[in-house]
């Protein structure tokens, strides 16, 4: 039997999830169960683009709302030490780019959560996994996935 995967998500993160839920039940799946009623409404369903929208509509809905389930099904709250002083997922790390002499601030999350251009990297990702456990002051070089190197002063950690 294979063993479930856990799904590790901050506090936040698993607010979002149960509040996306809500509206895909509540809001989403009301106005696509609408919109199916006014597409079958307009006769002939074998060439109706509107009926074949909604139900492509709806089963997007229907597998997300499965998803976010099973998600909630197996989740592991990831609790941060707010006396931690080392990277970790939960908390929100100021870095240096030494090499663009730029600072970046960035929320360490898990893989779900992640959403680099909101700048929530997660702990996997090669930048997360460089930067786990170090502390302020640390220097590390990072190596993406193209195998470019750079190198990444740790600024500050909350």
């Amino acid at each position: 039997m294979a063993s479930k995967k856990v799904y590790e998500l901050t506090q936040s993160g698993l607010d979002q999830l149960k509040d996306e839920l809500t509206h895909l039940k509540d809001v989403k799946r009301v106005e696509n169960l609408e919109a199916l009623k006014e597409a079958r409404e307009q006769g002939d369903l074998s060439e109706n683009a509107d009926y074949d929208a909604a139900r492509n509509e709806q089963a997007r809905i229907e597998a997300r709302i499965l998803e976010i389930e099973s998600i909630l099904k197996n989740v592991k709250i990831i609790k941060t030490n707010d006396d931690s002083t080392t990277v970790n997922i939960g908390k929100k790390v100021l870095l240096h780019f030494v090499e663009k002499n730029k600072d970046v601030e960035y929320h360490v999350v898990g893989t779900i959560e992640a959403d680099p251009k909101n700048f929530k990297i997660s702990i996997e990702s090669p930048l997360g996994r460089a930067i786990k456990g170090k502390e302020v002051g640390d220097l590390v070089q990072i190596k993406s996935a193209t195998n470019k190197q750079s190198n990444v002063e740790i600024k500050a950690i909350s």
